[in-house]
């Protein structure tokens, strides 16, 4: 666990934002870091039609010749595995590339709606217009820009890849079981509440039975991108944490690997 205390001034100056930022709410508290990502490694999970998993392969680990260490590597990855961003792009064309997608955008506070036990249930479930009145209701309504995270607790799974995607068929999606966002429940979430992200603790922003994708197609048309494969989201409060979540940019990217954080205050 990491605690850090930020200053909202030099961390807006860092990243080139301006000073009416909403970063200001951060200046000088006392924060605890929880982060949201799983490693990148031989265990990582991949769409099961993606051929290659997570290459990382050595150069050089070791003493040269001249005596001193050195160590370095080389990786290869889908944009689309293990914990990374959706960018509107994939699923919606003329729509934002990972590189287009505003930092601001990418860093915000924290809704996390939890459906747990429903999940448990059925792992089949989707997020329904009612879950978010009920967390409305307890918690107020969900603000514009907001970055929108649904707690499965499905990364408990993670990395067994039956028990986390339903099912381990190479090369076939077609019985993938997990669950996720409704359609309905995603359209008031982006259409409505105009929130920033979508955010999932599971393969997808849409579940795993879906066919069409019409999540990723509600969220990619009003250039909402969708966070994959999060975890430790039963870490983070209902409110009042803040999350950052940078993926690589890559230009023209329909998706990145990502590192995402949650920034919970006065712990």
């Amino acid at each position: 666990m990491i605690r850090t205390t930020l200053t909202a001034g030099l961390l807006a100056f860092s990243l080139h934002l301006p000073a009416s930022s909403p970063l200001e709410w951060i200046d000088g508290q006392d924060f605890r870091v929880i982060d949201l990502t799983h490693p990148f490694d031989d265990q990582t999970l991949y769409w099961p039609t993606e051929e290659r998993g997570f290459e990382h392969e050595v150069v050089h680990h070791g003493h040269t010749d001249d005596g001193y260490f050195y160590s370095a590597m080389r990786f290869c990855t889908a944009e689309h595995g293990g914990t990374h961003l959706d960018a509107p792009i994939h699923f919606a064309e003329g729509r934002r590339s990972v590189d287009e997608v505003p930092l601001e955008q990418l860093m915000g506070p924290a809704v996390v709606i939890d459906v747990t036990d429903a999940a448990a249930e059925d792992r089949d479930y989707r997020l329904e217009v009612a879950d978010i009145e009920r967390h409305e209701a307890e918690h107020g309504r969900i603000a514009p820009g907001a970055i929108v995270l649904l707690r499965t607790d499905w990364s408990h799974h993670w990395p067994d890849r039956l028990a986390y995607l339903g099912d381990d068929t190479p090369g076939d999606a077609s019985g993938l079981q997990f669950p996720s966002y409704g359609v309905e429940a995603a359209r008031i979430l982006v259409e409505k509440r105009e929130v920033a992200v979508l955010g999932v603790d599971t393969a997808s922003i849409d579940y795993g039975q879906s066919a069409d994708f019409m999540v990723h197609r509600v969220a990619s048309k009003a250039n909402v991108p969708g966070l994959e494969n999060l975890t430790n989201l039963d870490r983070l409060p209902p409110t009042g944490a803040w999350v950052i979540a940078l993926p690589m940019k890559i230009a023209g990217g329909s998706g990145g690997p990502l590192r995402a954080v949650a920034l919970i205050p006065g712990e």
